[in-house]
């Protein structure tokens, strides 16, 4: 590892995933494992599945190697989970059937609603207390820390790519963890943002940043934002201010993600390729893993599963955006307007119309995911290319070339 003149381990590009915090083993052998220095997926995937992503599967290019892929909600859906409550529930029957002794995952901040607390929860109740998500970067793998003291062998760990793809270098390159059974549960993530930032980003989101409770960029090309008081504030993406334009307010590892759809994990629970409903909270479920079953077994004959939906094309829509997705990742602007790029009554006329019209369903999820690689593509390139051949995988270059975009 490169040291700086101190003689301190210089870390580079990190999400702050918690492994490098942890005492029981050298913090070099910590970041031997980021992601960010073995790049994404590549041979990891390839010798998790025993291959690679078949180039003539588009739907497996975007959204990694699947034994089944559905959607679904709880029957009875769980009080104040960002959805239904598949992923605290899985969580909840792992533990309470003895499948695992402790779930590594996340509480709340006691000071702020939408801030992290890592936690080793060893109880029902503290698992449940984990529902709900927390959108800024998490130090999940700390509490592996809490799980080796204790000498636990079966764990159930929540999180995003970067900590799957962290944790399962790590458990196969170094001997602490090669005892411990490990299940995963992989939550979508691309949007993260530093705590600092947060409270920010959230005032010129929202009319009521004090009462906001749960936020998601959602299929209808709106932030929806929850109150305390039940009631939704839906606030289209065009109606935001300039400013949050700005790659400069995301963190540099969010921006040098590869993994929207969290490939490594045994079960990937998010919502993109769910159909939205106004009194439905449908997720979209990977499985990946014989382990991944084993989990979805424990709940499955409490979900009302449905198959997915929508057409696959999108390259128009997205080609739509390539232009400007690429010179807004050359350059920072020397300033960003702190007004709404569209006012607010015509950013929701164009949501609706973009809603009726535009990508739904596995097509939502493809423009998705095919936004999100472009623009983290030309992120890397321009920002840090030194970067570039280590942490793109070859199945984004192929994706790329689909829309004729220059490598």
């Amino acid at each position: 590892m490169p040291e700086n003149k101190t003689g301190a381990i210089e870390k580079g590009i990190c999400s702050s995933c918690g492994l490098c915090s942890i005492q029981e083993w050298p913090m070099h052998e910590s970041i031997q494992s980021c992601v960010f220095k073995n790049g994404w997926l590549g041979k990891r995937e390839k010798k998790m599945f025993g291959r690679e992503r078949k180039a003539d599967n588009p739907e497996e290019m975007r959204f990694g190697i699947a034994l089944e892929r559905f959607t679904a909600q709880l029957e009875k859906p769980l009080p104040d989970a960002q959805w239904s409550g598949i992923v605290t529930n899985i969580a909840l029957k792992a533990f309470e059937s003895g499948m695992v002794e402790g779930v590594v995952t996340l509480h709340r901040n006691a000071d702020n609603h939408f801030f992290s607390q890592p936690v080793l929860a060893t109880t029902s109740e503290e698992i449940y207390a984990s529902r709900g998500n927390k959108p800024v970067l998490s130090p999940v793998l700390t509490s592996l820390q809490t799980a080796y003291r204790k000498k636990l062998r079966k764990v159930l760990v929540i999180g995003a790519a970067c900590h799957i793809h962290t944790l399962r270098d790590f458990q196969e390159r170094f001997p602490y963890l090669h005892d411990m059974d490990i299940y995963t549960v992989g939550i979508p993530c691309v949007d993260n943002v530093q705590r600092s930032r947060f409270h920010w980003i959230l005032e010129r989101m929202s009319r009521s940043p004090r009462t906001a409770c749960h936020m998601e960029f959602m299929q209808d090309f709106r932030i929806h934002i929850r109150h305390s008081d039940g009631t939704i504030e839906k606030v289209p993406f065009f109606s935001l201010p300039e400013e949050l334009s700005n790659p400069d307010i995301f963190p540099e590892s969010c921006m040098s993600c590869f993994d929207y759809l969290n490939s490594l994990s045994d079960i990937t629970v998010g919502y993109l390729a769910a159909k939205l409903l106004p009194d439905q909270n449908r997720q979209w479920v990977i499985v990946r893993t014989e382990k991944g079953k084993k989990l979805l077994n424990l709940v499955d004959d409490e979900l009302e599963r449905h198959p997915e939906h929508g057409d696959w094309e999108c390259k128009k829509f997205v080609q739509q955006n390539t232009e400007r997705i690429i010179a807004s990742m050359k350059d920072s602007k020397d300033s960003y307007s702190p007004d709404r790029k569209i006012p607010l009554r015509l950013g929701q006329v164009m949501s609706w119309l973009l809603n009726a019209t535009g990508p739904k369903g596995i097509g939502f999820a493809h423009y998705s995911v095919d936004f999100h690689l472009i623009r983290h593509y030309y992120y890397v390139k321009y920002r840090c290319p030194e970067q570039l051949t280590v942490l793109v995988p070859q199945h984004v270059r192929s994706i790329l070339q689909e829309y004729d975009l220059p490598l």
